[in-house]
């Protein structure tokens, strides 16, 4: 998780690359695209990539079994943007990310009850 907030916070592609075996897959959505390999996952963390400084991230591991972590977290924008997330996490034997997929819902959005 430290690397992963490093990474966040830096947008560097050191960071990020470093996180992720060589065909690990990221999804930002449970049926979302599969995003493989380290310069597919690059581009869509860049993408999307959130400005250092412009959140603050809550978390806490739910579970923890063999090569899987589930977090739950929060993440609050300055902007007034809170979201739930929850993080499924398949780690490598060498300790980096096999697979990430995550799920999030706004809380601030109105239109969804």
């Amino acid at each position: 998780m430290r690397g992963y907030l490093r990474a966040w916070e830096s947008n560097d592609p050191g960071d990020i690359g470093s996180l992720f075996a060589d065909d690990a897959t990221m999804r930002f959505a449970p049926y979302g695209e599969a995003h493989r390999g380290e310069d597919a996952i690059l581009e869509a963390w860049l993408s999307r990539g959130d400005l250092p400084g412009e959140w603050e991230f809550e978390w806490r591991p739910v579970a923890i079994d063999g090569d899987l972590a589930i977090i739950e977290g929060e993440t609050r924008y300055r902007d007034g943007r809170i979201y739930s997330n929850l993080w499924l996490i398949r780690l490598g034997d060498d300790g980096r990310c096999r697979s990430f997929v995550e799920w999030y819902m706004n809380q601030t959005d109105e239109s969804v009850s």
